[in-house]
Parts: structure tokens; sequence; C-alpha cells
């Protein structure tokens, strides 16, 4: 049990850590570059700021999922799910507006 919780915050954090690295220093080069190739220079900020939020949801989830597993709660799943949804739409957001679509 304490293995796993110390998985799950640790692939939370680094979610978090990565989400802050891309939205706040706009560090587009932890993204592939297919996914930014055809973002133009103005909007590079908007993009990773909607990356980055996008990732740190999704960590958000993971760490809360780890904290209601240690709790021994039998919604364990649901901010993950809830958390990945979420952070999913607005990384696809992002995607679709500032790049064209996730492969281009």
């Amino acid at each position: 049990m304490i293995f796993g919780l110390i998985v799950e915050f640790g692939c939370g954090a680094l979610c978090i850590v990565m989400g802050l690295l891309i939205w706040l220093k706009q560090k587009v080069s932890l993204v592939h570059d297919y996914h930014s190739r055809n973002v133009k220079k103005e909007d590079l900020p908007a993009y990773c700021k909607l990356l980055g939020i996008g990732l740190v949801v999704i960590g958000a989830g993971v760490c809360l999922m780890g904290l209601f597993n240690l709790l021994e709660s039998g919604l364990w799943w649901l901010p993950m799910v809830l958390g990945f949804a979420a952070g999913f739409v607005i990384m696809n957001r992002a995607q679709k507006r500032y790049n064209g679509s996730w492969f281009s």
C-alpha cells in the first residue's frame, strides 16, 4: 500500500512539475515537436499555458487518487478519471486551437 502511494504521488508530482515548467517557463521543448510544429510564435505563451494547466490538472488527479487510496475509499479511481478527463479536454482545446490537430 505504501509503495503504491509513493508511485501515485511520484507520478502525480512529475506531471505537476512538468506542467508548471511548460506553463510558467514556456518549455515547449518538453512536448514532442509534432505537437507544437504549427504553433505561431505569438501564440506560444497561450499554447504553453493551456498545455501546462492541463498537465497540472492530470497530475493533481493522480495525487488525489493516491490520497483516496490511502484513505481506503472505494472511490479511489474517481479523482484520477475526473482529473484526466478535465486535463485532456484542456490540452485538446490547446492542440485544436493553436496546432490544428494532435499530430499535424
